[in-house]
């Protein structure tokens, strides 16, 4: 593609020439005889020395002893710009071309991620052509590049090779990206996530989603490429096998100076790790198995999540573990542990350390958690927003600790998976809770006949004799904050009401002894009803419920009798006053569908 660029009489990089300029703002350079006698013979040059016009396909018409003067010029005709083609003007050097189209300037990227639009100031004046500056095809430049800034990394890629407008656009974007995602498919190499992070020198963000297998050449590209990271995600699927270990981990951690948040899958192999940085605040590993050690020296930590195997023969020491993490990250804020290997003497060690900024603790799969362990919670952090405490084996008098200490903070309960809670202390937790908007029982209250094999969880802890429910039982819950409900494979609950105003989520998967008629949802905010596994009457009847809330919205004006004995509906017609403008604007809202997902 054949490219014309103007030169602008204002740029800075062009000589400032004495002589008039045409309309298409060139300079028209006069020689004359003294300073053709200072700089000598001019050798290489594309221009007549007698004319100043091109010499291919020229022929000069001046004597060999004559030069061009001021009235030369005057007399030329000025073309327009509709009567005639601009003629191509002199070439200039190629520095001069280079600095006319240079994107090396800085660009704002105070967006936030993704790719920013490039500074065309360097063009001139905003409404000349910019196509022609540019070689673009008569698309300018700022639509370019809204446009190819919304093309995944491959297609930038692609566009690069279009020509060299889109060329140096791309590299524009490229060199302006603060975030970007990329799914590295199997066939791919290392190679190929290195070349696209080299034209990244400013990434802030970095998300990778491997298929194939990760090692620490990865970390050697990031390391080289983006000196600037602060946020890096690495996720594994399919079949992919993370492969870096503990040492390539930590040393890839004390070489990133700005990096505040790491998140890993698959960390299988590590082994065991040191992990020391002042700037990391957020740590997710997934997947870990039989560690040797684990030290964190960060002390500006304030969230943290390790994932562990499942596997019954991990030998992780998670005693030393807890007491670590709770000496050396005295800043933490969030601690999440799944781990079967969980038990009071853990808890133990991450309580003694009395981290008073705590403000969420998760400690899933454990199935050696006790009462006491909520005992122990409860006297160290008060002030606790959510606790998670799925998979453990609590009792309805953990249930009524966690009530009676944390009634003014927790907003976040989840006890999923733990059989020896009954319906009776849930009903009393979201009666003692007030500020609660999220509670998940999920198996809690289970058939006791038949468990669920839908749910494809691993074994429930066996609960104690005592307090196994030999009868089905039902579920009371009236509450005025509660958002989210979850009662997923509660096959031993035959009877639910709920009058809840802000409740938006509700889910009774696999809920299968449900019966239709013993069934109430007084929710007008309802938006997803989750009934997979469930009867057909059952998912019949929550459709039915769900309209009727939706109908019941427009409800009719309230007016207490003569005697004010109490307040009876009446049609507006038949009421003194007139409706107000609050139940003028009611009757026009309509209120949104609720969905029943079942799948």
């Amino acid at each position: 593609m054949q490219h014309r660029h103007h030169h602008y009489s204002n740029q800075p990089h062009f000589s400032a020439a004495s002589g008039p300029t045409t309309p298409f703002g060139s300079h028209v350079v006069v020689p004359s005889a003294g300073s053709e006698s200072k700089r000598g013979k001019r050798r290489g040059s594309y221009t007549c020395g007698r004319c100043g016009q091109p010499k291919k396909g020229h022929k000069c018409h001046l004597p060999a002893n004559s030069t061009a003067d001021d009235s030369f010029v005057d007399e030329a005709p000025s073309p327009s710009f509709s009567d005639i083609r601009p003629p191509p003007p002199p070439r200039q050097p190629y520095s001069h071309l280079r600095r006319a189209l240079s994107f090396d300037d800085d660009v704002d990227s105070s967006g936030g991620g993704g790719f920013d639009s490039p500074d065309l100031d360097e063009f001139g004046d905003s409404g000349d052509d910019i196509d022609l500056a540019t070689g673009l095809g008569g698309l300018p430049a700022s639509c370019l590049s809204e446009i190819l800034k919304r093309l995944p990394p491959p297609g930038l890629l692609s566009a690069a090779m279009v020509c060299k407008g889109w060329r140096e656009t791309t590299r524009r974007l490229w060199k302006a990206a603060e975030m970007l995602r990329i799914r590295v498919p199997t066939r791919a190499q290392v190679g190929f996530v290195g070349s696209v992070l080299q034209k990244c020198p400013g990434l802030v963000n970095l998300s990778l989603r491997m298929e194939s297998d990760v090692d620490a050449t990865l970390l050697a590209w990031i390391t080289f490429s983006c000196p600037n990271l602060e946020f890096l995600e690495i996720n594994t699927s399919g079949s992919a096998i993370n492969r870096i270990t503990g040492d390539e981990l930590g040393r890839f951690v004390v070489d990133r100076r700005f990096l505040k948040s790491l998140k890993m899958e698959g960390c299988s192999n590590l082994g065991g790790f040191s992990l020391c940085s002042s700037s990391l605040s957020t740590i997710w590993l997934s997947g870990l198995y039989s560690l040797s050690k684990m030290v964190f020296n960060c002390p500006n930590l304030k969230e943290i999540s390790v994932d562990f195997s499942h596997e019954e023969n991990d030998n992780t020491d998670l005693v030393t573990m807890a007491d670590v993490l709770a000496r050396n990250c005295p800043r933490l804020q969030n601690i999440h542990i799944a781990s079967i290997r969980l038990s009071n003497t853990v808890v133990l060690a991450l309580t003694a350390a009395k981290l008073r900024g705590l403000r969420m603790l998760s400690l899933v799969l454990g199935s050696e958690i006790t009462d006491a362990s909520v005992a122990a919670i409860a006297s160290s952090y008060q002030n606790l927003e959510l606790l998670d405490l799925s998979g453990s084996s609590i009792s309805d008098s953990g249930i009524g600790i966690i009530c009676n200490v944390f009634p003014d903070t927790l907003s976040r309960l989840l006890v999923a998976l733990c059989p020896n809670i009954s319906s009776s202390f849930i009903q009393f937790a979201t009666a003692q809770l007030p500020l609660l908007e999220l509670l998940d029982c999920g198996m809690t209250i289970c058939d006791p006949n038949s468990p669920s094999a839908e749910t494809n969880v691993r074994e429930l802890p066996q609960a104690s004799n005592d307090k196994v429910h030999n009868s089905y039982q039902k579920l009371i819950i009236k509450h005025a904050r509660l958002k989210k409900l979850s009662l997923w494979g509660c096959s031993g609950l035959d009877a639910l009401y709920l009058n809840c105003r802000e409740l938006n989520d509700l889910n009774l998967n696999y809920c299968k002894n449900l019966y239709p008629e013993r069934l109430v949802l007084q929710c007008p905010n309802l938006e997803n009803v989750h009934a997979s596994g469930c009867q057909e009457l059952l998912i019949g009847a929550i459709q039915s419920q769900v309209d009727n809330n939706a109908a019941a919205d427009n409800q009719l004006p309230c007016k207490r009798l003569a005697d004010g004995s109490k307040r009876v509906g009446v049609p507006h017609f038949l009421s003194a006053e007139q409706p107000s403008e609050d139940d003028k604007k009611r009757r026009k809202i309509e209120r949104r569908q609720c969905s029943v997902l079942v799948l």
